[in-house]
Formats: C-alpha cells, structure tokens, sequence
C-alpha cells in the first residue's frame, strides 16, 4: 500500500488527476514521466495547491494512466485512438504503442465500413431535419439504389454523380436540384417536381416520369430545365411538363412523350428515334438538327413546320 509521500496531483491540461509515483514509474521505467520523478531537474512547475503542471490534453492522458495502473488500454467510444499515440510518444510510454496501434487499426476499419455504408431513407430524412434551409445539402457521388425517397421535400440538393437507380421519388419536390451525371436508370419519378432542374448528362434509361413537372408556375421569370446531353432512352416522360426545358443533343430513342406540354422545348441535335409525341404541344419547339426516324406525331395539337423539322 502507497505511503502519503508516494501520492502526487497532476494538472494535465486543467484538470487534475490523482495518481503515485509507483504508478508514473513502475510500468514504463524509460517513459518521460518515470524520469520527471526519478530527476530533480527534469520536475515540472508546481501551482500553490502542490499539483504538477502539464500543458497536453486530459481526454488523451486518462487512457494512458489507466494503462500504466493495470496494463490494458480501454478507450471510451469517443476517444481518437490516434490522440492517445501523440501523447504516449509525448510521454515516452513506448509499452502502450502497440495496443494503441492495434486501436488505430481498428478504428479505420470502422469509419471505413461506416463511410460505405449504403444510404437509407432514414438517414437521409436525419440530414434533412438538422440541416438549415439556407444551407447547401450535398449527396455528390453517394449511393442511393433503391432507396424510397417518395414524396419528401428535397429541394436544391446537390446529387451529382449519385448512384440512384431505381430510386423512388415518387411526387417528390426535387425543384432546382442539381442531376449532372448522376444514374437514375430505371428510377420513379411520376408526378415529381423538376422545377429548374439541372439534369446534364444524367442517366435516365428506363425510368418513369409521368406527369413530372419541369416548370415553376410560381416564379416570374422561371429558370429552365437543363437536360442537355441526358440520356432518356425508352424512358415515360407521358403527360409531363417540360416547356422551355433544355434537351440538346440528349437521348429519348423509343421515349413515350404522349400528351406532354413541350411549348418551346429545344431537341436541336437529340435523338429522337422511335419517340412517341402522339397529343402533345409542340409549339415553339425546336428540332432543328434532331434525328427523328420512325417519331410518332400523331395528333400533336401544334402542327409542325418545316423548319422545326430538319433532319426528320
């Protein structure tokens, strides 16, 4: 049993832990605290209450006291492994390093499985709830395959280059969101809002969005739909919405466009093979350059004319 001379008080950081110089020095003899207590000069400055002055971190050294009291070292759940291996080097306590570094090792592996870790419905709504709407919410890059995300609120979020075939977003409000190549094949999109959005070069092969909305009937000077480039091969776009939308150069071979509202669309340079545009206005839509072999035009409500048919 340790004698009253054997107990010290040191201050790590602002607070103080109570310990023995048996402790400090019989586990780790060569450490810097052993030799602090064995050589005078090496003693650190003392505060008037008799407790050892050390400017380093508390939460990194109540691990390492512990090790050198009984050998094991235990960290809580939200304690950095790799702030507890700065401070055993500080300290000299080179018998810890290596159950630190299996620690460290460990806790890799952890946030790495987390990190890939698929995207669920519930997460998503979480990130929704604490984020601020002046905030800018980014799922650039992240997978989102076959996750239900219907009829929430996920305007102006940043989706580029997601993975997300076959999600729902069913009456979902995706107004002003950003799509640049993201992968939505085979994804729903029925009755979704698409409000100024910006879809350039996404994948939309095979996916349904009948009824979807593309336009702002709110907004004095609506912003229009980019989809320039995107790929809407055998996609169902009936009955919606895409006045003004963009949709240069895109794909919509064998597309179901029936009844659809295309006042002033521009398709100059798609491909429009086998497209189906049987009941919709095309007014003010532009063809120009667009390859439309085998296009059905069945009853469009506005007739075309030559000039908006070149390369038909």
């Amino acid at each position: 049993m340790e004698n009253s001379e054997d107990w010290i008080k040191l201050n790590i950081g602002g607070k103080v832990f109570h310990t023995t110089k048996t402790t400090l020095m019989g586990r780790d003899s060569d450490s810097m605290l052993a030799r602090m207590f064995l050589q005078e000069e090496l003693i650190p400055s003392r505060q008037m209450d008799g407790a050892y002055l050390i400017d380093r971190s508390p939460e990194y050294f109540t691990p390492l006291l512990n090790y050198l009291r009984h050998g094991q070292l235990i960290l809580d759940a939200n304690v950095n492994p790799k702030g507890v291996l700065e401070e055993a080097q500080f300290y000299g306590i080179t018998s810890a390093i290596p159950q630190i570094m299996k620690l460290i090792s460990d806790y890799n592996q952890r946030v790495s499985s987390k990190i890939e870790e698929p995207l669920t419905r519930l997460s998503i709504i979480k990130a929704l709830i604490v984020t601020s709407s002046c905030s800018e919410l980014r799922f650039q890059g992240v997978d989102l395959t076959d996750v239900d995300l219907s009829q929430l609120e996920l305007r102006n979020i940043n989706f580029k280059y997601a993975k997300m075939r076959r999600c729902n977003l069913f009456q979902a409000n995706l107004s002003y969101c950003c799509f640049e190549r993201a992968d939505l094949t085979g994804a729903l999109l029925d009755s979704a809002n698409l409000a100024g959005v910006k879809m350039q070069r996404c994948i939309l092969e095979g996916a349904s969005l009948k009824r979807a909305n593309f336009v702002d009937p709110l907004s004095s000077k609506p912003l229009r739909a980019h989809l320039e480039g995107v790929n809407l091969r055998g996609a169902n776009l009936e009955e919606a919405n895409l006045d003004g939308a963009n949709l240069r150069v895109s794909i919509l071979k064998d597309a179901n466009l029936q009844n659809c509202y295309l006042r002033g669309t521009d398709f100059a340079g798609a491909n429009l093979e086998r497209c189906d545009f049987s009941g919709s206005d095309l007014k003010n839509a532009n063809l120009r350059g667009a390859y439309m072999a085998d296009a059905v035009f069945d009853f469009v409500i506005t007739p075309l004319h030559m000039s908006q048919t070149i390369g038909q």
